[in-house]
């Protein structure tokens, strides 16, 4: 045999082994295939291609099996067991940017599935080897790494401080710097992820100096890099404190409610999303917020959206009402209970029409003046604490939210409702504030020593005389 031949033989071998590879690369972008795939023992055929000698076909090896991997938890523990991680970590530090990015790839895909996969990512020292590639002149390898960390950190707080441990943080800060928007989001992503776990792990992105470089980016007209900076402020606003008032000072109020007329949904969600986490904590944050307009902003911005992106601005106005009376008569002020009304009436959701309900108990529980100006939701309130197609959750904050209003509510007009088709556990409430208004109008009118009157008699003589002398009892109220 001429050395021609074994020439020509070695070149087919090469052919084949490349068409082989850019085959299952295309097949399993089809979620049809992918069944018929492993069960041909695909992954094991691609386990000894990502050592080829032709880089090629190394690269589209590993970007196959991250296709593969990123469909499923089942097929992302089959590369796991297929021993396969290991030699992705090896190979990482030593080809080229190709291959580095389609290694990131494959460990973004088994790490993003569940706290084990991640775990796995973890065990095989991928960590180190990533965060070197952080380091890499290409934007794109950089990005794939960034990614790939983000996706293992966001399961819980220890595999997000592995992350921390590998020194991932100040790396990611600087990648937020960079001039690329695509390498900005996945970097302002991972570090939301590491961020969202303890306060501990919010005060280490902010050691890195984060913050200063996140507010800035708040301007930037690109909608997802707002999302991922606005989501990575709420979720280290949201510890503790001293963290919100750490992104309070860098006094991102003016460009944040702008974000709340922004036309895209994940961005006015992320806004009041991150309002929300910085008002909750004391009420001096919230009169903050409530001194640079935020209130206002936020119920016209629950105004003009629905469903879920609708339900942190309901919470945020929750919280700041129920700080304290003054708080909770701004939101009247800036009209938020209507906003919480209609949200209760037309919301199909239960979990939203849930967070207006304990919105309203927050804004109603103060003094009779802020009962007064819900009083009009209260049966709304009843209606989907009654009935049978609410969620458990609806029914308990549509419980609790009139228990809180009713022992402030004087208005009875709007109570009388209630006596008709109330349950006993809420009618109590109900005729216990009859009595509490009306007693004393009936010692004026009464001959009966009230001290002496049975508390039965007592009551049904408070009702009894409201009904049949309402308007001489409101002109003596008068």
């Amino acid at each position: 045999m001429s050395q021609r031949q074994v020439l020509q033989g070695l070149e087919e071998y090469r052919k084949a082994r490349l068409q082989f590879v850019q085959r299952v690369a295309e097949q399993a972008t089809r979620p049809q295939n992918l069944e018929t795939l492993q069960s041909a023992g695909v992954i094991s055929l691609l386990r000894p291609l990502l050592l080829d000698v032709v880089p090629t076909i190394q690269q589209t090896a590993a970007l196959a099996l991250g296709r593969l991997a990123n469909y499923s938890d089942d097929l992302a523990e089959a590369v796991v067991k297929g021993d396969i991680l290991p030699q992705l970590v090896y190979s990482l530090a030593e080809q080229n940017r190709f291959y580095k990015k389609a290694a990131a790839f494959v460990l973004r895909a088994v790490g993003k599935h569940s706290p084990q996969r991640a775990q796995a990512i973890v065990d095989c020292g991928a960590l180190d080897a990533l965060v070197i590639c952080l380091e890499d002149f290409d934007p794109g390898v950089k990005e794939a790494a960034a990614w790939a960390l983000g996706c293992t950190s966001r399961h819980n707080a220890e595999l997000s401080q592995a992350v921390v441990d590998a020194g991932a943080v100040p790396l990611l800060v600087l990648c937020i710097q960079e001039p690329e928007i695509a390498l900005k989001r996945i970097a302002a992503l991972a570090l939301s992820d590491i961020s969202k776990h303890s306060p501990e792990l919010a005060q280490t992105v902010v050691d890195a100096g984060a913050i200063a470089h996140l507010a800035q980016m708040i301007l930037n007209p690109d909608a997802k890099l707002k999302h991922q900076v606005l989501s990575a402020l709420g979720q280290i606003a949201k510890h503790s404190v001293d963290l919100a008032e750490m992104v309070v000072e860098a006094e991102i109020f003016p460009v944040v409610l702008t974000c709340l007329k922004d036309k895209d949904e994940y961005v006015k969600k992320s806004a009041c999303t991150l309002i929300r986490e910085i008002a909750k904590h004391t009420p001096e944050l919230s009169q903050l917020v409530v001194n640079a307009g935020g209130v206002a902003s936020v119920t016209d911005c629950i105004g003009s959206c629905r469903g879920n992106t609708r339900l942190p601005g309901i919470m945020m106005l929750g919280y700041v009402a129920a700080h304290s009376e003054n708080l909770a008569m701004a939101v009247i002020i800036s009209k938020g209970v209507p906003q919480l009304s209609v949200c209760l009436s037309e919301e199909p959701e239960d979990h939203v029409k849930a967070a207006a309900a304990w919105a309203l108990g927050q804004i109603g529980r103060h003094t009779s003046e802020h009962a007064r100006a819900v009083t009009h939701t209260l049966p709304v309130l009843l209606s989907l604490y009654m009935s049978t197609e609410s969620s458990e959750d609806l029914q308990m904050k549509c419980k609790k939210a009139i228990k809180g209003i009713l022992p402030k509510c004087t208005y009875l007009p709007a109570l009388e409702p209630f006596l008709y088709g109330a349950p006993p556990n809420i009618l109590k409430h109900v005729l216990g504030q009859f009595s509490k208004v009306l007693f004393p109008w009936v010692l004026r009118h009464t001959s009966a020593e009230s001290g002496q009157l049975p508390a039965s008699y007592q009551l049904s003589r408070v009702i009894f005389l409201y009904y049949n002398s309402r308007r001489s009892f409101m002109s003596n109220i008068c």
